[in-house]
């Protein structure tokens, strides 16, 4: 990822507790991150998000007010914020919160002591994606039930239902159970009053790929013929 981007970058920290805050800030100055914004207040995360307009989120789970997993459930519900991902830094363990964290919406989770290689390799792959997913359009939260048609990473063919996240005109984000490779393709059927071809898919992110749950971001080949929106 070039330097210069990295710079540009806005990151969010939300903390209660000012050690974490400035050793997240240091390590990350360490890698060419240059702007950040702290918060220890979590009841003040969504007017930050409106004035701070961040790139990106580091979330502690373990907070007074309202908890980190509040807070991420909200931004993952709010147009405005709920592309916007968030990686959960706890010291609770990953084996009791991070299929649930996943579920309210968050993109990954670091245990603490943190694996600082690890979540930098992370927020630069979610960076990047982002930055190739510069989205001009409008995604709205919509569960809409589709079938997924095509082959893994390893060449196995698959057919699996699904249901979106949120959805735009030209694109959805859904979970995947088939380990995709990077701009794989897939054909989509929209599963309403029987099964009917929509158009071809590119994976354009990622998001949990290791584990069990993964997300994908689509991104439709060509404008589809029949979709939820127009």
């Amino acid at each position: 990822m070039p330097l210069e981007f990295i710079q540009n970058s806005r990151i969010l920290i939300v903390d209660d507790q000012e050690p974490n805050v400035l050793l997240l800030k240091r390590i990350l100055e360490r890698n060419g991150y240059r702007q950040f914004r702290t918060i220890t207040d979590s009841t003040t995360v969504i007017e930050e998000f409106k004035t701070y307009q961040p790139d990106l989120l580091l979330l502690d789970l373990m907070m007074p007010k309202f908890s980190g997993f509040e807070v991420c459930q909200t931004l993952a519900a709010l147009s405005f914020t709920q592309q916007i991902p968030i990686f959960i830094v706890s010291g609770e363990a990953a084996e009791k919160y991070k299929a649930f964290c996943q579920n309210l919406g968050a993109a990954g989770y670091f245990e603490k002591p943190v694996d600082f290689d690890q979540l930098k390799a992370a927020l630069a792959a979610s960076l990047t994606d982002k930055r190739a997913e510069r989205r001009t359009e409008v995604r709205i939260r919509l569960n809409v039930s589709l079938k997924l048609r095509g082959k893994d990473r390893h060449g196995m063919p698959f057919d699996l239902l699904t249901t979106t996240e949120n959805v735009s005109a030209n694109g959805f984000l859904c979970s995947c159970t088939a380990a995709l490779e990077r701009d794989a393709t897939l054909d989509v059927f929209l599963c309403r009053e029987g099964e009917h071809h929509v158009g071809v898919a590119r994976a354009v992110r990622a998001e949990w790929r290791d584990t069990a749950y993964p997300r994908y971001g689509f991104r439709f080949m060509k404008h589809p013929t029949e979709w939820v929106l127009q």
